[in-house]
């Protein structure tokens, strides 16, 4: 051997000195060995490769639901504002963006003080502490824009956490007062004009209604004008005979002819008859001077004041307006006491029941013996005044519909359909009662007018 030469290599089993017969079995076990190592490493590598592709899904579903979200975020008309707990800038949208006129790199990680108005630091620095305490923030604010102007906004801050469940930041939503102002103006516009068309429409009913009574309110001016006059016409020709009587005492006339001139003269009869016909005179004016009021009380536009009134007397001065303006004349059944005492709208209770009642006349034109029922009830909170007639009643389909606007069952030119739908509002809203309607077990329709009893007087 040369002195380059190496020896021959040997394995570890040559060289232990193994019979042949145990270095042939070792040789075998690393044989086997080295297949087992080198299996084990290519289901590693498959286990590797399958990981790689499963991780590439989940990084693709990812990158998926991240774009959603964002183009969520980026479509909301909402202002989005998303903080650490510290309160510094982690993520907003293009609705803020639009909205202040500053660039995204410009606020990203700033304090989130720079986007508000000076006179609104103090409370966005007690934000964090209120996130904290786990209060919720809705208030109005100003946004500063990029020239420091304000931005009205409506804006809500609630916490935000992360996947363990604990506290990370706090997430601001909001919408530009602008837009909530001005449909908050409209609806109010909506509203004041809505009411005007319901004061119309009150108005026109009552006008519509005192038409139907003209007649008879004409009949109750007539009577007391009439004495009046006829009274005032008799004070006149009186007058004329104290004149002569006077003029003959001024002119110093004998005893026996002034006894024969005061005989004559009737002077003693007119005497007596004075005092009755003034009496009566002023009845009649101030039976004028009540109607007069009535009239008043029922045609013009109150406000909601209520005050005490006799509710019988009402009742009674609505039932005579209406019979006095219509051929029907039933018979009618009175159950309610002399008097009876109540706090609320005279007015508006007085025309609810004249509609009532005429309702119930219009109801049996065509009844042979017309009746028409006035019952007093009450329980424990309300007082309840049924007005039934005995008509030929309210179709089953047409009850849930009496007291909708326009709607009415008589001949066209005959009804507004105005005057239950009015009669129903003014009864809840302005005297805070309630109608209802059904038809009567002994046949005909009968209307229910509640009215509370706590303003009983």
């Amino acid at each position: 051997m040369t002195q380059n030469q190496s020896p021959p290599e040997t394995s570890l089993t040559d060289q232990v000195g193994l019979t042949p017969g145990l270095r042939r079995d070792a040789r075998r076990a690393d044989d086997h060995a080295w297949i087992e190592v080198i299996q084990r490493m290519d289901d590693i590598y498959a286990d590797l490769v399958h990981y790689q592709v499963e991780l590439e899904e989940k990084n693709s579903q990812l990158e998926d639901a991240q774009s959603f979200i964002q183009s969520v975020i980026s479509s909301m008309s909402e202002i989005l504002i998303v903080c650490d707990i510290n309160g510094h800038i982690q993520q907003v949208n293009q609705a803020l963006l639009d909205n202040i006129g500053i660039e995204e790199f410009r606020i990203m990680g700033k304090p989130l003080s720079m986007l508000f108005s000076e006179k609104f630091l103090p409370m966005v620095a007690d934000i964090p502490e209120h996130i904290r305490s786990g209060s919720l923030i809705d208030c109005e604010v100003d946004l500063a824009n990029s020239k420091q102007q304000p931005v009205p906004m409506a804006i809500n801050c609630s916490a935000r956490f992360d996947y363990d469940d604990r506290l990370s930041g706090l997430v601001i939503t909001g919408r530009p007062l602008g837009e909530l102002r001005k449909a908050y103006d409209e609806l109010r516009h909506a509203h004041e004009e809505l009411k005007t068309a319901q004061k119309h429409l009150i108005q026109s009913e009552k006008m519509a209604t005192l038409g139907r009574l003209v007649a008879g309110v004409a009949h109750e001016l007539n009577n007391p004008i009439s004495f009046l006059f006829g009274n005032m016409h008799a004070l006149n020709g009186y007058q004329d005979k104290f004149k002569i009587y006077l003029d003959a005492i001024h002119n110093n006339v004998g005893e026996k002819e002034r006894e024969t001139l005061r005989k004559n003269l009737r002077i003693d009869h007119m005497l007596k008859d004075i005092p009755p016909l003034v009496e009566a005179s002023m009845e009649g004016a101030e039976r004028i001077s009540e109607i007069v009021q009535n009239l008043r009380v029922f045609t013009t536009p109150q406000e909601s004041k209520k005050q005490s009134f006799d509710l019988i007397s009402v009742l009674k001065r609505a039932t005579k307006w209406v019979l006095k303006a219509t051929t029907v004349q039933p018979d009618i059944s009175e159950h309610y006491p002399e008097r009876l005492n109540l706090i609320n709208n005279e007015g508006y209770v007085h025309q609810i029941l004249v509609n009532l009642i005429q309702n119930a006349i219009d109801a049996m034109q065509q009844v042979e013996q017309p009746k028409l029922d006035i019952i007093l009830r009450q329980d424990k909170k309300y007082l309840h005044i049924h007005i039934h007639d005995n008509g030929h009643g309210i179709e089953e389909a047409d009850l849930l519909k009496v007291f909708d606007p326009f709607f009415t069952t008589k001949a066209v030119g005959r009804g507004t359909g105005l005057g239950l739908y009015i009669s129903y509002g003014l009864a809840t809203e302005q005297c805070q009662g309630n109608l209802s309607v059904q038809n009567h077990i002994d046949g005909g329709a009968e209307f229910i007018f509640s009215l509370p009893l706590e303003d009983r007087a």
